[in-house]
């Protein structure tokens, strides 16, 4: 072990994480995830070797990469009933809520397993359309804060493979096409089975690229409500008659037969509702128009909410009629984290580095750093932020925010780093030029 006296707790999490492999395994898995949390500059598995003390063993290290990757959905469970569970028993509230999205991580060379050619939601400077690597369709829990707001912790994600490069890795694994909405209902299926009874509503909030027909209509079969952006043409019927006419006979019809146009509801300028809500950590007014409307997409009714823009209006809708305004613009608001997720989980943890080329590899190195991300912010959840990170040293940064990630990854690091320190040099630890010493070297080593 590179470290013989981690915190209690977060030793604890790891064992239970490991688990998931097999005996030869899953000590293997511990090493790579103390070797992942303390890997520095350019985030290779060999980075994280390095870290964790692994020399001559290390294709045994990568054996356990691979089974990492084999049973991702295994070390998903385990976060979630596990480390994450007391948080999840601590949320406020009648509802869960659930974010649901996929991102590019990428990839170069001919030899990448899964790797292909894919859309690029966030072009660069150069203005790329498309990029080279994995896709990771995501699942994360959207958990509030009571300082931070909401944070998005990564409960597990798949791997999106196009139709094309399913023959070729089929060769060598029993690998079959799945779309994006297939994998996400998959997710779903998973989470429902790992939450449990909890006398909560489970919602989840997705973008509108998944807000198809063979998307929701698994998902409301498993009695979630999904939140989403609604198309502007989206074809939108009135609610039928709850009444059935004389004479009739036969069930009630399902849609209306009357077309609701969204722009025409839009566009006058009566009508309008102010609602207060709170989106990003404060709280907000916002102009909205909203009504309930028959989808067949969504197999019935949805609340429908029309919000005012300063370049234009959005829609968005919920497939609880009885949602309101407020509730579908915060949950669509605190779908953003997972933005802010990925991102920390790219810059942070290098997701997408650790240049391996074996697709199980892939995925078992893409589910470190997701584990590791949401182990982080567990550890870090009922921390003060004076102990986080020390803007003291920093007068020129005045500006009040919440710790970012990379600041409670640091945290950890220089915890780990002072106990290893104490239980070496015992009594002379204590010494206060030993301590300022030390408070020093830790700064620049974590």
């Amino acid at each position: 072990m590179p470290f013989s006296h981690l915190p209690a707790l977060l030793s604890s999490w790891f064992a239970l994480l490991v688990t998931a492999l097999d005996r030869r395994s899953a000590p293997r898995l511990f090493l790579l995830l103390c070797g992942a949390l303390f890997a520095r500059g350019r985030r290779t598995v060999t980075a994280w070797f390095r870290a964790a003390g692994v020399t001559d063993a290390f294709r045994p290290a990568y054996h356990a990469l691979f089974a990492a990757g084999r049973r991702g959905r295994d070390l998903g469970f385990r976060l979630l009933r596990g480390v994450l569970r007391p948080l999840l028993e601590r949320q406020p509230g009648d509802r869960l809520l659930f974010a649901l999205d996929d991102t590019p991580t990428a990839r170069y060379g001919p030899c990448v397993q899964g790797a292909g050619i894919h859309h690029n939601p966030s072009p660069g400077p150069a203005g790329e359309k498309y990029v080279y690597g994995h896709v990771w369709v995501t699942l994360a829990w959207l958990a509030r804060h009571p300082l931070w707001h909401t944070l998005a912790l990564p409960l597990s994600a798949l791997l999106y493979v196009r139709a094309r490069d399913v023959p070729k890795l089929a060769q060598e694994y029993p690998w079959t096409f799945r779309t994006k909405l297939e994998l996400a209902v998959e997710l779903v299926r998973d989470v429902v089975g790992w939450v449990g009874r909890t006398g909560q509503a489970l919602w989840i909030a997705v973008d509108g690229a998944y807000a198809k027909r063979p998307f929701l209509r698994p998902v409301l079969a498993l009695g979630l409500v999904v939140v989403s952006r609604l198309r502007r043409d989206a074809d939108l019927r009135d609610v039928p008659p709850a009444t059935r006419r004389p004479g009739r006979r036969g069930p009630l019809p399902t849609y209306g037969q009357a077309r609701i146009d969204q722009a025409k509801r839009a566009g006058p300028k009566r009508g309008w509702q102010s609602v207060r809500c709170v989106q990003y950590g404060r709280e907000v007014v916002k102009a909205v128009k909203t009504f309930v409307a028959t989808w067949r997409p969504a197999g019935g009714r949805i609340r429908v909410v029309i919000v005012r823009e300063p370049d234009g209006w959005l829609p968005y809708f919920c497939t609880k009629p009885e949602a309101t305004a407020a509730e579908v613009l915060e949950a669509m608001a605190d779908r953003g984290a997972i933005e802010q997720t990925f991102k920390d989980v790219k810059e942070v943890w290098g997701a997408g580095q650790q240049q391996v080329r074996n697709v199980y590899a892939s995925v078992g190195a893409f589910v470190v750093n997701l584990l590791l991300y949401s182990v982080v912010e567990a550890w870090a959840w009922g921390r003060a932020e004076e102990g986080l990170v020390d803007r003291s040293r920093s007068p020129w940064d005045a500006e009040e925010r919440r710790p970012s990630h990379a600041d409670k990854r640091k945290a950890l690091q220089g915890e780990i780093l002072r106990d290893e320190i104490r239980a070496v040099m015992g009594p002379r630890a204590e010494q206060e030029g030993f301590r300022d010493l030390t408070r020093r070297l830790l700064d620049l080593a974590a």
